[in-house]
């Protein structure tokens, strides 16, 4: 999964490194709480923070959300408890203050699973920093997502926990750093993951598009990028000359040379 130079962002079936910047500035700190080992699995299509961004850059937030009412699921949750793990029925059921869709529980669930797919670094802060499970939450809850959207982010959350369950008796917080790391490796490479695994790649590949887009709309994502926006500079030269060599091209329109058919 990433290491502490990467995310988990990686995994998303079809991406492919840029061969400038495939591997993104060092990213120190914490070790980062997602699958972080030197030898871990797949290290060779992991992706950095930029790489990916190439990808998700510019698609609406909304849309990578574009993820049954709070009643159905705190059934189904029920219904997919462990019986010597269950998770608390106030939990289960409830929202913290504050939130506008996720359950007290899921919203746990989403703050640790998106710092698995934007950890910390000396660059920036993570996911939960930029207050991407927030952003999240508010997407979820407008009123234009649609009810296929807030079921599959709900069913997806629900099969993380019941994963876990079946794996280790426990739900997806309550497990260990490296429980954890087994289930997301195997769902957070498409084409790698088991036929079983299906529905919890659908699940991380639409999580993961997520988060990035939240957290990349946040300032703290603009800074990670060095993204200064439309800023006047009252000192601009004009054309490198090396590119105007290469275009063939010159600031002189009586020395402009433009080769026909290329």
């Amino acid at each position: 999964m990433a290491s502490g130079d990467d995310s988990v962002m990686a995994g998303a079936e079809g991406l492919q490194p840029a061969a400038a910047d495939s591997v993104d500035a060092s990213r120190g700190g914490p070790p980062a709480p997602a699958l972080a080992d030197a030898d871990a699995p797949l290290r060779d299509e992991q992706l950095s923070r930029r790489a990916a961004l190439k990808v998700f850059g510019t698609a609406a937030a909304a849309s990578a959300v574009g993820i049954t009412g709070i009643a159905g699921t705190a059934q189904a949750l029920t219904t997919l408890t462990h019986p010597h793990h269950p998770v608390p029925a106030a939990e289960a059921a409830t929202s913290p203050p504050g939130t506008l869709f996720f359950t007290t529980h899921e919203l746990a669930t989403v703050r640790v699973l998106a710092d698995y797919v934007i950890p910390k670094d000396a660059r920036s802060g993570s996911a939960t920093d930029a207050k991407a499970p927030e952003f999240i939450d508010a997407m979820l809850a407008d009123k234009e997502t649609s009810e296929g959207a807030k079921t599959a982010m709900r069913g997806g959350l629900a099969w993380l926990d019941q994963e876990s369950r079946n794996r280790f008796g426990k739900t997806f917080i309550a497990a260990t750093d490296a429980q954890r790391r087994q289930i997301l490796d195997d769902i957070a490479w498409p084409k790698k993951a088991r036929p079983e695994m299906s529905q919890g790649v659908a699940f991380f590949n639409r999580f993961r598009d997520a988060t990035a887009s939240a957290f990349f709309s946040s300032a703290m994502g603009w800074q990670d990028l060095r993204y200064v926006g439309n800023v006047f500079n009252p000192n601009w030269n004009g054309c490198p000359q090396p590119a105007l060599d290469k275009l063939g091209v010159s600031y002189d329109v009586m020395k402009t040379r433009v080769p026909v058919g290329k």
